[in-house]
This record gives C-alpha cells, sequence and structure tokens, in this order.
C-alpha cells in the first residue's frame, strides 16, 4: 500500500510563486519616455499637438490644397461681385461649392486660397523669428547665468531696455524707411525678413531671463565642479555640460513663443507694416474687412478664426508640453 509522498519546505513555499506566474520585469524609462508618457495622458494638449501639424502640412502643401479645392490666390473673380456694391454676389462672403470660404470684396479672389497662403506668411514668420530668439536668447542667457558679475550686470542691463522698447512703434518706423529693395531681395520677402529680425531680436530676452535663471542654479553643481576639475574649458562647461540641462525649459518656451510671434505678425500686418499685397496675409485681411464688416462680417470673421484657432492650439500644446517635461509631475 502506498503513502502519500511528503511536501518539503522549500517546496511548499515555491508552490504560490509558481501559481502566481512570473515576476513582472521592471524597466527603466528614459526621461523622454516619461514625458511622452505623460503627453500622451493630457488629451487636450495631444488635440493641440495635432491641429499645429495639421496647420503645418497646410502651409507646407498650399498649393496642392489650393489647386485640389480653390481658386489661384491672386486670381479675380469679378462675377462674383455685385458691381453697384462691390460685396460678394452670395450670401455668408459668397461661399459656394466653388468658393469655400467665400471671395474677398473688390476683386472677389478665393478666400480659401489666401487664408491657406496666409498660414505660410504666419507660420513662416513665428517659426523663423522664434528660432532667432531662442538662439540669441539661450547664448546670452546662459553665459550671463554662468560668468555672473560684470557680464551678468551688462545682459541683464540690455535685456531690461529689450524689454522696455516700443516693438510695434520700431517695426513700423523701420519698415517706413526701408528701401524698395535691400542685398537683391525686395517685395514681400524682405518685409518677411524684416518681421523675424525685429521680432526675433525683441523677443529674445524673455527667453534669456529663464535660461540665466537656469544657468545660475546648475553652475555650482557637482557635474559641473567634476568637468572643471577635469580641465574641460568654458566652452565645453557651457554647450556640453549646461546646455543639455536646459533643454527642456528652452523647447517649452519656444512652443509658447510661437503664437505669441503669430500675434505680434498679424498686428504687424495689420497696421500696414508687414507684408505689401497681394501676398495674402491673416492680419492683412483683417485691415481690410474693417472697412466693410458690417455689410460682410464674413471676411472678418474667417482669417479671425484662423488666428484665434492657431494661436489656441499652440497654447494648448506648449501648456501640456510644460507639464509633461516638469520633472516633479506625476
Amino acid at each position: 500500500m502506498s503513502t502519500p509522498t511528503e511536501t518539503t519546505g522549500t517546496e511548499a513555499e515555491a508552490t504560490p510563486a509558481a501559481v502566481a506566474g512570473p515576476s513582472k520585469k521592471i524597466e527603466g524609462r528614459s526621461p523622454g519616455r516619461i514625458a511622452w508618457d505623460r503627453l500622451k495622458r493630457d488629451k487636450v494638449a495631444l488635440t493641440g499637438g495635432v491641429v499645429v501639424i495639421l496647420l503645418i502640412l497646410v502651409a507646407l502643401f498650399a498649393p496642392v490644397l489650393t489647386a485640389m479645392f480653390g481658386h489661384p490666390v491672386d486670381e479675380p473673380h469679378p462675377d462674383q461681385i455685385n458691381p453697384d456694391l462691390g460685396l460678394p454676389n452670395h450670401p455668408f462672403g459668397g461661399m459656394s461649392g466653388d468658393f469655400l470660404l467665400g471671395v474677398d470684396p473688390t476683386f472677389g479672389r478665393d478666400v480659401f486660397s489666401r487664408i491657406i497662403y496666409g498660414a505660410r506668411i504666419s507660420l513662416g514668420v513665428a517659426f523663423s523669428a522664434a528660432i532667432v530668439s531662442v538662439v540669441i536668447g539661450v547664448v546670452m542667457g546662459i553665459a550671463a547665468g554662468y560668468f555672473g558679475g560684470w557680464v551678468d550686470s551688462v545682459i541683464s542691463r540690455v535685456m531690461d531696455v529689450l524689454l522696455a522698447f516700443p516693438q510695434l512703434l520700431f517695426s513700423i518706423a523701420l519698415v517706413s524707411v526701408m528701401p524698395n529693395s535691400l542685398l537683391g531681395v525686395d517685395g514681400s520677402l524682405l518685409r518677411m525678413g524684416i518681421l523675424v529680425l525685429v521680432i526675433g531680436f525683441f523677443g529674445w530676452p524673455y527667453i534669456g531671463r529663464i535660461v540665466r535663471g537656469q544657468a545660475m542654479s546648475l553652475r555650482h553643481r557637482e557635474f559641473v565642479d567634476a568637468a572643471r576639475s577635469l580641465g574641460a574649458g568654458r566652452a565645453h562647461i557651457l554647450f556640453r555640460e549646461l546646455l543639455p540641462n536646459l533643454v527642456a525649459p528652452i523647447l517649452v518656451y519656444a512652443t509658447l513663443i510661437i503664437p505669441t510671434n503669430i500675434l505680434s505678425e498679424a498686428a504687424l500686418s495689420f497696421l500696414g507694416a508687414g507684408v505689401k499685397p497681394p501676398t495674402p496675409s491673416w492680419g492683412q485681411m483683417l485691415s481690410a474687412a474693417t472697412k466693410i464688416y458690417q455689410a460682410d462680417p464674413t471676411y472678418m470673421v474667417v482669417p479671425g478664426v484662423a488666428i484665434f484657432v492657431t494661436v489656441l492650439a499652440f497654447n494648448l500644446f506648449g501648456d501640456g508640453l510644460r507639464d509633461a517635461l516638469d520633472p516633479k509631475g506625476t
């Protein structure tokens, strides 16, 4: 007669672990992975990011979209305009199957095409000016924060002067005295270059202050002292030790300064200091709409909505990116 086999203590202890299955593998996550996981949970920020990507694609493929759904950007359509009133024949600014967003008064040009090409101007100026601001602001801010002393004092006073300078008045005055051609560049391209330089140059003190404060808090950290003790030069410490630790605030500020630049470009174009007609611009369209908005309000609403949606999308995405890159976030 057989007897039941006794289970040893080790086997008894191993049985529950075997039943529970293999233990879950612990996976390390990089700061970028952690930020991406946080950003994915923020549906509002993702929506803003998707809209931003769509706007960029619309601006890049403006000729294709115009050929598919619109008409040439500067082509007049006098048959769409009432010759007595100078207003579109159809209601809602002349919207129809052929003109999705209507036509502009007087000339009858396709508003859809002009909005798309206006996005090229606004986004092009905004991104280019943001690059100028970031480059100057990072170099000046990191130098002021790391060296301190008289270097910090001089750069800080320059920042204070630029922040108090009337940017709009200076831009209007500069455009009024600029020649029609400079270094072989003329027309709207010259105006765009001026806008980029003016907006970018007057915008760098904002990021300069942020980078300066961060650099001051990092210059006495252990990794900086270690690099200095190993004989690293100032350039190496600035751009190989400090700068990588400043990527997060720089990236967040660059995302948030773009909508500010869009508004600045629209304001300057509205005041006549932007690109020259007939090159389309959202601010220029708003300026023209102020003269006939009571008779044709749609012509003011369309570019206004374009500016509102673009700025809102960038702000939502920038806020979400700031929260995702916050090391104290959950």
